[in-house]
Order: C-alpha cells, then structure tokens, then sequence
C-alpha cells in the first residue's frame, strides 16, 4: 500500500473509529488537526486512536510523549506507521 492509500484508509478508519458520522474522508485534510481548531477530538479520542493503530497495524504506544508526537494529523500518523508497522 502507497503512502496516498494508507492516508486514505487512515482517514476511513478515523470516521469509523470515532463515530464521526458527519464527516467524509474527503472532509479530512492530510495535515488537519486532530486536537484544538482541526477536527477538535479529545482525549478519549487520542485512546481511541492509540486502540486503532494498535489493531490495524501492530503498532504499540506507552508513552504519552510519543503519542502527542504520532497523533497529530493523518499526514503524521501515516508517516509514523510506514515506519513503525508490523502488519
């Protein structure tokens, strides 16, 4: 899967896991924010997307530092998985 399908499904995979029912991916800028201004999701939601990564693509967060680092924009969370994925 190319980097521009990853954002894609990365994107499909947000509006489902949050339930975020009144968006489309097209909706979702690559570098819009997922906290404050951008899309403006909360902390639970930054759990889900830990769950989410952790499903869909082997990838453990345990430190929060590192999460505030990966669960910036779908641009960020792409590049982290290419780097980081064991699916």
């Amino acid at each position: 899967m190319d980097k521009t399908e990853l954002k894609q499904q990365l994107k499909e995979q947000v509006i489902q896991f949050l339930n975020l029912t009144s968006l489309t991916p097209a909706d979702i800028a690559d570098d819009e924010p997922f906290f404050g201004e951008g899309l403006g999701l909360d902390s639970i939601d930054s759990l889900e997307l830990i769950v989410l990564l952790n499903r869909s693509y082997g990838i453990t967060i345990k430190d929060p530092k590192e999460g505030r680092k990966v669960l910036v924009d779908i641009e960020t969370m792409a590049d982290y998985i290419e780097q980081h994925r064991t699916k």
